[in-house]
């Protein structure tokens, strides 16, 4: 049985004053230890929100990071800066990343080699846009994208997936729990076709604006594992509610 993954992503928000009472009610959440929990602030917060949360069950991870290592890369924050500050995670090929920032398959199996050499875990993002889904192409984009790191990178049964369906994602649209798990099932047989010894083991996430109303339902589905969480993560009560929901 794979332990349900409820992981936030707090994108470009927070200040010192707002993650503190943020955090207040996530690390007092029931659930902790029956579910894993990971909150991705921005950069500048990443200390001061692991000095809250040290102590507790609730992990620290980076939301990007950069395919390079340390050097003349100005505005660049490496993935062993990022260990060094005590993330265990760190978000890899988010779709704001790729349609924003033009980050193609090559940087992000970069990015993922980087993060899995400063002995952090990745969170692999995939997914199709709106048009690629309507053209029937998202499982072909998606497995394409997921190939793109796994054939370059040794995967490990550690390292998470996360399907975020662009098209999903903070429009108030949700793939239904069907939809989910098809993509869901099509990831986990993917990956068995080449590395079957770890199928059954890696955790693959849904990404797509995940509530407490839909949460339950689809972590109910049997490849769904648990959820990359974005707007609903920077309200304490809504996310602890869909932390509760992945309990068996």
């Amino acid at each position: 049985m794979r332990k349900k993954l409820i992981a936030g992503n707090w994108k470009s928000n927070g200040s010192l004053e707002l993650n503190k009472a943020l955090l207040e009610g996530i690390v007092g959440a029931k659930a902790l230890g029956s579910v894993d929990v990971v909150v991705c602030p921005p950069f500048p917060y990443l200390q001061s929100v692991g000095n809250v949360i040290s102590g507790s069950m609730v992990e620290l991870g980076a939301q990007n990071c950069s395919a390079t290592e340390e050097g003349a890369y100005t505005g660049e924050v490496s993935a062993r800066m990022c260990a060094d500050i005590k993330c265990s995670w760190v978000i890899v090929g988010h779709s704001e990343r790729r349609a924003l920032y033009a980050e193609n398959d090559e940087i992000i199996a970069r990015k993922v080699k980087r993060v899995v050499d400063s002995g952090l875990t990745p969170i692999l993002c995939v997914g199709e846009t709106l048009e690629e889904r309507e053209s029937g192409q998202a499982e072909e984009v998606t497995l394409k994208q997921l190939d793109a790191v796994f054939l370059s990178v040794q995967p490990h049964e550690s390292w998470v997936v996360a399907y975020e369906p662009v098209w999903a994602i903070g429009t108030g649209k949700t793939a239904s729990p069907d939809d989910a798990q098809s993509m869901h099932k099509a990831l986990r047989n993917n990956i068995r076709k080449h590395f079957p010894q770890i199928a059954d083991k890696i955790r693959i996430l849904y990404g797509g604006s995940v509530k407490s109303s839909n949460a339950k339902e689809l972590f109910s589905m049997p490849d769904v594992d648990g959820a990359l969480v974005g707007g609903a993560s920077l309200v304490s009560e809504e996310f602890v509610s869909i932390i509760e929901a992945a309990v068996e």
